[in-house]
Protein backbone atom coordinates (compact mmCIF):
# COMPACT_ATOMS: atom_id res chain seq x y z
CA UNK A 1 0.00 0.00 0.00
CA UNK A 2 1.12 3.71 -0.99
CA UNK A 3 2.70 5.96 1.80
CA UNK A 4 0.14 8.66 0.29
CA UNK A 5 -2.71 6.30 1.47
CA UNK A 6 -1.64 5.47 4.61
CA UNK A 7 -1.32 9.11 5.26
CA UNK A 8 -4.98 9.77 4.43
CA UNK A 9 -5.99 7.08 7.03
CA UNK A 10 -3.99 8.32 9.91
CA UNK A 11 -5.76 11.33 9.26
CA UNK A 12 -9.20 9.79 8.78
CA UNK A 13 -8.80 8.11 12.00
CA UNK A 14 -7.45 11.41 13.58
CA UNK A 15 -10.61 13.46 12.57
CA UNK A 16 -13.22 10.25 13.95
CA UNK A 17 -11.33 9.46 17.33
CA UNK A 18 -10.05 13.12 18.19
CA UNK A 19 -11.90 15.96 17.20
CA UNK A 20 -11.92 18.99 17.97
CA UNK A 21 -10.81 17.98 22.12
CA UNK A 22 -7.39 17.20 20.39
CA UNK A 23 -7.06 20.49 18.64
CA UNK A 24 -7.67 22.09 21.71
CA UNK A 25 -5.58 20.24 23.66
CA UNK A 26 -3.03 21.02 21.42
CA UNK A 27 -4.05 24.86 21.09
CA UNK A 28 -3.48 24.65 24.86
CA UNK A 29 0.11 23.98 24.83
CA UNK A 30 0.79 25.90 22.08
CA UNK A 31 -0.58 28.91 24.20
CA UNK A 32 1.55 27.73 27.34
CA UNK A 33 4.86 27.47 25.38
CA UNK A 34 4.52 30.88 23.61
CA UNK A 35 3.45 32.54 27.42
CA UNK A 36 6.17 30.86 29.27
CA UNK A 37 8.90 31.61 26.57
CA UNK A 38 8.76 34.06 23.36
CA UNK A 39 11.98 32.48 22.24
CA UNK A 40 10.00 30.85 19.51
CA UNK A 41 8.72 34.34 17.66
CA UNK A 42 11.52 36.25 18.06
CA UNK A 43 14.47 33.40 16.87
CA UNK A 44 12.44 32.68 13.98
CA UNK A 45 10.56 35.44 13.53
CA UNK A 46 6.73 34.41 13.70
CA UNK A 47 7.39 31.30 12.19
CA UNK A 48 6.53 28.23 13.60
CA UNK A 49 8.73 25.38 12.62
CA UNK A 50 7.31 21.50 12.61
CA UNK A 51 8.82 18.58 11.79
CA UNK A 52 5.48 16.64 10.28
CA UNK A 53 5.41 12.45 9.80
CA UNK A 54 2.90 10.30 9.56
CA UNK A 55 1.89 10.02 12.95
CA UNK A 56 -1.71 11.04 13.64
CA UNK A 57 -1.10 14.14 15.69
CA UNK A 58 0.95 16.13 12.62
CA UNK A 59 -2.18 17.73 11.23
CA UNK A 60 -3.91 18.86 14.19
CA UNK A 61 -0.38 20.55 15.23
CA UNK A 62 -0.69 22.30 11.72
CA UNK A 63 -3.87 23.14 12.18
CA UNK A 64 -3.40 24.62 15.81
CA UNK A 65 -0.72 26.37 15.06
CA UNK A 66 -2.19 28.30 11.83
CA UNK A 67 -5.21 29.20 14.11
CA UNK A 68 -2.97 30.47 16.98
CA UNK A 69 -2.23 33.11 14.73
CA UNK A 70 1.15 32.60 13.92
CA UNK A 71 2.29 34.38 10.62
CA UNK A 72 3.83 31.64 8.63
CA UNK A 73 3.83 27.92 9.07
CA UNK A 74 7.51 26.17 7.58
CA UNK A 75 6.99 22.27 7.65
CA UNK A 76 9.61 20.59 7.35
CA UNK A 77 9.39 16.38 6.46
CA UNK A 78 11.27 14.17 8.24
CA UNK A 79 12.94 11.77 5.94
CA UNK A 80 11.14 8.99 6.72
CA UNK A 81 7.83 10.94 5.27
CA UNK A 82 8.27 9.63 1.48
CA UNK A 83 4.92 10.45 0.64
CA UNK A 84 6.15 14.15 0.52
CA UNK A 85 6.93 14.59 -2.94
CA UNK A 86 9.71 18.09 -3.93
CA UNK A 87 8.35 19.22 -0.33
CA UNK A 88 5.25 20.16 -2.31
CA UNK A 89 3.50 20.05 1.68
CA UNK A 90 -0.43 19.14 2.11
CA UNK A 91 -1.48 19.01 5.09
CA UNK A 92 -4.86 16.82 5.02
CA UNK A 93 -7.03 18.50 7.87
CA UNK A 94 -11.12 17.66 7.87
CA UNK A 95 -12.45 20.74 7.68
CA UNK A 96 -14.84 20.16 9.98
CA UNK A 97 -12.01 19.95 12.71
CA UNK A 98 -11.16 24.06 12.72
CA UNK A 99 -14.24 25.42 11.21
CA UNK A 100 -13.88 29.15 10.17
CA UNK A 101 -9.97 28.45 9.23
CA UNK A 102 -9.61 29.15 5.96
CA UNK A 103 -11.24 32.93 6.67
CA UNK A 104 -8.38 33.56 9.07
CA UNK A 105 -7.65 37.06 8.53
CA UNK A 106 -4.18 36.63 10.79
CA UNK A 107 -1.99 34.11 8.16
CA UNK A 108 -1.45 35.72 4.89
CA UNK A 109 1.37 33.99 3.72
CA UNK A 110 -0.54 30.58 3.37
CA UNK A 111 -2.87 29.63 1.09
CA UNK A 112 -6.02 27.03 1.30
CA UNK A 113 -7.30 25.15 -1.64
CA UNK A 114 -9.89 23.08 -1.41
CA UNK A 115 -9.17 19.08 -2.69
CA UNK A 116 -11.39 16.11 -3.45
CA UNK A 117 -9.86 12.86 -2.87
CA UNK A 118 -12.56 10.44 -3.93
CA UNK A 119 -15.56 11.14 -1.99
CA UNK A 120 -14.22 12.80 1.12
CA UNK A 121 -13.33 16.81 0.83
CA UNK A 122 -9.99 17.37 2.25
CA UNK A 123 -8.06 20.96 2.97
CA UNK A 124 -4.68 21.18 1.70
CA UNK A 125 -2.53 23.30 3.57
CA UNK A 126 0.10 24.83 1.18
CA UNK A 127 3.17 26.57 2.85
CA UNK A 128 4.89 29.41 1.62
CA UNK A 129 7.96 27.49 2.14
CA UNK A 130 10.47 26.79 -1.05
CA UNK A 131 9.76 23.90 -2.94
CA UNK A 132 13.42 23.38 -4.11
CA UNK A 133 14.66 23.06 -0.55
CA UNK A 134 14.49 19.04 -1.23
CA UNK A 135 15.83 18.95 -4.67
CA UNK A 136 19.03 18.06 -5.33
CA UNK A 137 20.85 19.74 -8.35
CA UNK A 138 22.43 16.84 -9.99
CA UNK A 139 24.24 19.31 -11.88
CA UNK A 140 25.04 22.01 -9.02
CA UNK A 141 28.76 21.23 -8.04
CA UNK A 142 30.98 23.84 -7.25
CA UNK A 143 33.96 22.27 -7.88
CA UNK A 144 34.93 21.27 -11.80
CA UNK A 145 35.69 16.95 -12.54
CA UNK A 146 36.09 15.01 -15.46
CA UNK A 147 34.87 12.24 -14.14
CA UNK A 148 31.55 11.20 -15.15
CA UNK A 149 27.91 12.49 -13.27
CA UNK A 150 25.25 10.20 -13.62
CA UNK A 151 21.86 11.87 -14.96
CA UNK A 152 18.73 11.60 -13.27
CA UNK A 153 15.76 10.99 -15.59
CA UNK A 154 12.73 13.88 -15.58
CA UNK A 155 10.67 12.43 -18.25
CA UNK A 156 9.52 15.95 -19.65
CA UNK A 157 8.27 17.28 -16.19
CA UNK A 158 9.01 20.06 -13.53
CA UNK A 159 9.40 19.60 -9.82
CA UNK A 160 5.95 19.41 -9.28
CA UNK A 161 5.46 16.41 -11.79
CA UNK A 162 3.87 18.19 -14.39
CA UNK A 163 4.55 16.93 -17.64
CA UNK A 164 6.30 20.43 -19.57
CA UNK A 165 7.45 18.87 -22.56
CA UNK A 166 6.16 16.25 -24.43
CA UNK A 167 7.75 12.95 -26.37
CA UNK A 168 10.64 12.75 -23.43
CA UNK A 169 10.82 9.60 -21.16
CA UNK A 170 13.10 6.33 -20.94
CA UNK A 171 15.81 5.54 -23.09
CA UNK A 172 19.44 4.13 -22.04
CA UNK A 173 21.32 5.05 -19.12
CA UNK A 174 23.19 8.45 -19.63
CA UNK A 175 26.21 10.15 -17.56
CA UNK A 176 26.93 13.47 -17.79
CA UNK A 177 30.72 15.12 -18.04
CA UNK A 178 31.44 18.86 -17.96
CA UNK A 179 32.27 20.47 -20.55
CA UNK A 180 34.77 23.62 -19.80
CA UNK A 181 33.10 26.06 -22.55
CA UNK A 182 35.72 29.24 -21.31
CA UNK A 183 38.61 28.14 -23.28
CA UNK A 184 41.08 30.82 -21.89
CA UNK A 185 40.72 29.81 -18.53
CA UNK A 186 44.11 31.00 -16.71
CA UNK A 187 45.72 28.56 -14.19
CA UNK A 188 46.75 30.10 -10.69
CA UNK A 189 49.92 32.26 -11.17
CA UNK A 190 50.03 32.03 -15.48
CA UNK A 191 47.69 35.03 -15.87
CA UNK A 192 48.10 36.15 -19.42
CA UNK A 193 50.41 34.07 -20.81
CA UNK A 194 49.81 31.88 -23.61
CA UNK A 195 49.23 27.97 -22.85
CA UNK A 196 49.13 24.42 -24.48
CA UNK A 197 47.43 21.38 -23.87
CA UNK A 198 46.98 17.44 -25.00
CA UNK A 199 44.77 15.86 -26.17
CA UNK A 200 44.46 12.82 -24.40
CA UNK A 201 41.17 11.22 -25.67
CA UNK A 202 38.54 11.73 -27.92
CA UNK A 203 34.86 9.80 -27.45
CA UNK A 204 31.25 9.97 -28.33
CA UNK A 205 28.94 12.08 -25.69
CA UNK A 206 25.39 11.12 -25.09
CA UNK A 207 24.47 14.20 -23.89
CA UNK A 208 25.07 16.08 -27.29
CA UNK A 209 25.99 15.52 -31.10
CA UNK A 210 29.10 16.76 -31.45
CA UNK A 211 32.50 14.67 -29.46
CA UNK A 212 34.21 15.69 -26.92
CA UNK A 213 38.15 16.00 -26.41
CA UNK A 214 39.91 15.44 -22.71
CA UNK A 215 42.94 17.81 -22.64
CA UNK A 216 45.43 17.86 -20.22
CA UNK A 217 48.09 20.36 -19.30
CA UNK A 218 49.78 21.93 -16.15
CA UNK A 219 47.90 20.75 -13.15
CA UNK A 220 44.59 20.13 -15.04
CA UNK A 221 42.38 18.41 -17.14
CA UNK A 222 39.08 19.24 -18.62
CA UNK A 223 36.45 18.25 -21.23
CA UNK A 224 36.09 20.91 -24.63
CA UNK A 225 34.08 19.80 -28.23
CA UNK A 226 36.26 18.26 -30.27
CA UNK A 227 36.80 19.81 -33.80
CA UNK A 228 36.64 17.82 -36.82
CA UNK A 229 40.25 16.35 -37.56
CA UNK A 230 41.17 16.22 -33.54
CA UNK A 231 42.76 13.21 -32.61
CA UNK A 232 44.90 11.76 -29.65
CA UNK A 233 48.46 12.94 -29.02
CA UNK A 234 47.32 16.58 -30.93
CA UNK A 235 49.14 19.40 -29.09
CA UNK A 236 46.36 22.65 -29.03
CA UNK A 237 47.09 25.99 -28.35
CA UNK A 238 45.09 28.49 -25.92
CA UNK A 239 46.05 32.24 -26.33
CA UNK A 240 44.51 35.75 -25.09
CA UNK A 241 46.74 38.21 -26.74
CA UNK A 242 45.57 40.73 -30.14
CA UNK A 243 49.20 41.15 -32.01
CA UNK A 244 49.24 43.76 -34.67
CA UNK A 245 49.58 40.76 -37.32
CA UNK A 246 46.94 38.32 -37.68
CA UNK A 247 48.18 34.51 -36.54
CA UNK A 248 48.44 31.28 -38.64
CA UNK A 249 45.82 29.35 -36.08
CA UNK A 250 45.76 25.57 -36.49
CA UNK A 251 42.30 23.41 -35.83
CA UNK A 252 41.74 23.27 -32.09
CA UNK A 253 43.36 26.61 -31.02
CA UNK A 254 41.73 29.02 -29.44
CA UNK A 255 42.34 32.78 -29.97
CA UNK A 256 40.37 35.88 -29.36
CA UNK A 257 38.47 36.73 -32.81
CA UNK A 258 40.86 39.80 -33.46
CA UNK A 259 43.66 37.91 -33.67
CA UNK A 260 42.61 35.73 -36.62
CA UNK A 261 42.60 36.84 -39.92
CA UNK A 262 39.21 37.31 -41.86
CA UNK A 263 37.36 34.09 -43.79
CA UNK A 264 38.72 32.07 -41.08
CA UNK A 265 36.40 28.98 -39.95
CA UNK A 266 35.21 29.23 -36.18
CA UNK A 267 33.53 27.59 -33.67
CA UNK A 268 32.30 27.91 -29.89
CA UNK A 269 31.70 31.69 -30.38
CA UNK A 270 31.66 33.69 -27.09
CA UNK A 271 29.14 36.50 -26.96
CA UNK A 272 30.54 38.11 -24.09
CA UNK A 273 34.59 37.97 -23.27
CA UNK A 274 34.88 35.64 -20.54
CA UNK A 275 31.40 33.71 -20.05
CA UNK A 276 32.01 30.92 -21.97
CA UNK A 277 31.41 29.66 -25.87
CA UNK A 278 27.15 29.78 -26.14
CA UNK A 279 27.26 29.25 -30.30
CA UNK A 280 28.13 26.75 -32.73
CA UNK A 281 28.56 24.26 -30.84
CA UNK A 282 26.40 21.34 -32.59
CA UNK A 283 28.01 18.49 -34.42
CA UNK A 284 29.28 19.60 -37.55
CA UNK A 285 28.66 23.12 -37.59
CA UNK A 286 30.84 26.30 -37.83
CA UNK A 287 30.58 30.00 -38.78
CA UNK A 288 32.57 32.29 -41.13
CA UNK A 289 34.48 35.16 -39.63
CA UNK A 290 33.91 38.05 -42.13
CA UNK A 291 34.98 41.50 -41.33
CA UNK A 292 36.35 43.38 -38.33
CA UNK A 293 35.07 46.91 -37.42
CA UNK A 294 36.43 49.01 -34.46
CA UNK A 295 37.33 46.52 -32.10
CA UNK A 296 34.19 44.34 -33.09
CA UNK A 297 33.96 41.32 -35.22
CA UNK A 298 31.60 40.28 -37.50
CA UNK A 299 30.77 36.52 -37.67
CA UNK A 300 28.25 34.47 -40.05
CA UNK A 301 26.05 31.87 -37.83
CA UNK A 302 25.42 28.53 -40.02
CA UNK A 303 21.91 29.65 -40.22
CA UNK A 304 23.62 32.71 -42.36
CA UNK A 305 22.43 35.19 -39.58
CA UNK A 306 25.41 37.64 -38.74
CA UNK A 307 26.13 38.58 -34.93
CA UNK A 308 28.45 41.71 -34.06
CA UNK A 309 30.95 40.59 -31.16
CA UNK A 310 33.69 42.10 -29.30
CA UNK A 311 37.23 41.23 -30.97
CA UNK A 312 38.52 39.83 -27.58
CA UNK A 313 35.89 36.96 -27.17
CA UNK A 314 37.33 33.82 -28.14
CA UNK A 315 36.99 31.00 -30.47
CA UNK A 316 37.54 28.03 -31.48
CA UNK A 317 39.40 27.13 -34.90
CA UNK A 318 37.76 25.07 -37.23
CA UNK A 319 34.40 23.08 -37.39
CA UNK A 320 32.78 20.87 -34.58
CA UNK A 321 33.34 17.27 -35.06
CA UNK A 322 30.78 14.24 -35.64
CA UNK A 323 30.26 16.29 -39.51
CA UNK A 324 28.11 12.82 -40.53
CA UNK A 325 25.24 13.46 -37.29
CA UNK A 326 22.72 14.54 -39.87
CA UNK A 327 22.90 11.50 -42.49
CA UNK A 328 22.47 9.33 -39.75
CA UNK A 329 19.78 6.85 -40.24
CA UNK A 330 17.27 6.08 -37.06
CA UNK A 331 16.19 2.62 -39.01
CA UNK A 332 13.79 1.41 -36.42
CA UNK A 333 11.10 3.36 -33.84
CA UNK A 334 13.25 1.36 -31.06
CA UNK A 335 15.89 3.11 -31.49
CA UNK A 336 14.29 6.61 -30.82
CA UNK A 337 13.41 5.21 -27.47
CA UNK A 338 16.99 4.03 -26.76
CA UNK A 339 17.56 8.12 -27.47
CA UNK A 340 15.06 8.60 -25.23
CA UNK A 341 12.19 10.22 -27.52
CA UNK A 342 8.80 9.06 -27.14
CA UNK A 343 6.48 8.60 -29.98
CA UNK A 344 3.96 11.89 -30.82
CA UNK A 345 0.08 10.72 -29.75
CA UNK A 346 -1.10 10.07 -33.54
CA UNK A 347 -3.70 12.13 -33.79
CA UNK A 348 -4.22 13.27 -37.34
CA UNK A 349 -3.89 17.15 -37.64
CA UNK A 350 -4.59 19.01 -41.20
CA UNK A 351 -1.60 20.65 -42.64
CA UNK A 352 -1.73 24.04 -42.22
CA UNK A 353 0.14 27.72 -43.71
CA UNK A 354 3.14 25.85 -42.22
CA UNK A 355 3.91 23.17 -44.49
CA UNK A 356 5.84 24.11 -47.62
CA UNK A 357 8.68 26.20 -48.73
CA UNK A 358 9.43 29.73 -48.00
CA UNK A 359 11.98 32.01 -49.05
CA UNK A 360 12.40 34.63 -45.74
CA UNK A 361 14.73 37.36 -45.97
CA UNK A 362 17.62 36.94 -43.87
CA UNK A 363 17.54 38.56 -40.36
CA UNK A 364 19.20 41.46 -39.79
CA UNK A 365 22.67 41.72 -37.65
CA UNK A 366 22.28 40.94 -34.35
CA UNK A 367 24.89 42.96 -31.97
CA UNK A 368 26.15 42.01 -28.51
CA UNK A 369 28.38 45.28 -28.33
CA UNK A 370 27.09 47.64 -25.55
CA UNK A 371 27.98 50.60 -27.51
CA UNK A 372 26.46 54.02 -25.66
CA UNK A 373 23.66 55.29 -26.04
CA UNK A 374 23.10 59.14 -27.40
CA UNK A 375 21.55 60.02 -23.73
CA UNK A 376 24.70 59.33 -22.07
CA UNK A 377 26.79 61.04 -24.65
CA UNK A 378 24.88 63.69 -23.88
Amino acid sequence: QSSSGRFQRNCENLSRASGANEVINWRQRLEGAKAESEGVRRTVGDRLVLALSTAPLGPAMAAAALARGFAALSVFATPKCRNFSCWLLSVPVRSSILPGLRSSPTIPEVSFTSLNHGRQSWCGIHTSINLNNNKRNWLDRSKYTVRPIGVRKTGGRDHTGKIKVHGIGGGHKQRYRMIDFQRLRYEAGKEGEPFEEKVVQVRYDPCRSADIALLAGGSRKRWIIATENMEAGDIVKTSGQIGRMAVSANEGDAYPLGALPMGTLVNNLELQPGKGALYIRAAGTCGVLLRKVNGTAIIQLPSKRQVQVLESCVVTVGRVSNIDHNKRVIGKAGRNRWLGIRPSSGLWQRKGGWAGRKIRPIPPMKSYVNLPSRASLN
